[in-house]
Order: structure tokens, then C-alpha cells, then sequence
């Protein structure tokens, strides 16, 4: 059995496997969207290493790159996904 902790995604509480990237977490929790567009299109991670940037979230306050972090217990993100 996996160890797995608790953190908030867009203010919704979500269990997920220790040690994984807070983009991986996204995906565990839904869909894995972390963006809109400017023309409002829903964006995702495309490279995994920073590079593209589309994988941009609040991380407890603070702009990140979610393939860049690593998950921690109580993290809250927000994606910039609401409409």
C-alpha cells in the first residue's frame, strides 16, 4: 500500500501518493488541468520539465511550475481553471 497524503486542490480536499509532482496530483484529482488560456481553452502539462510553462498554479500563494514541485501534507493549490 502506497503512503498518500492529504492537500486542497481548488479548495477541495484530495488524497494523493507521497513523493509524486503536484502535476501528477492534478491528475490524480481529475482531470489535470492547471490553466485557461487567454482565449479561455482548458491547458495541461506538455513537457514534464519546466520548459513549457503550461503547467503554472498558485502553490500555497505563490506562482510554480507543478511538474517542478513535489507534493507536500495540507499544500493548497489553486489552478486558474474556473471560468
Amino acid at each position: 500500500m502506497t503512503a498518500r497524503i492529504a492537500l486542497w486542490v481548488d479548495g477541495q480536499p484530495v488524497e494523493v501518493p507521497v513523493g509524486i509532482s503536484v502535476a501528477a496530483a492534478l491528475r490524480h484529482a481529475g482531470a489535470g488541468v492547471t490553466r485557461r488560456s487567454v482565449g479561455g481553452a482548458l491547458r495541461a502539462p506538455v513537457c514534464g520539465m519546466g520548459v513549457c510553462q503550461e503547467c503554472r498554479v498558485a502553490i500555497d500563494g505563490r506562482r510554480r511550475l507543478a511538474c517542478q514541485t513535489l507534493v507536500a501534507a495540507g499544500m493548497q493549490i489553486a489552478t486558474g481553471t474556473a471560468p
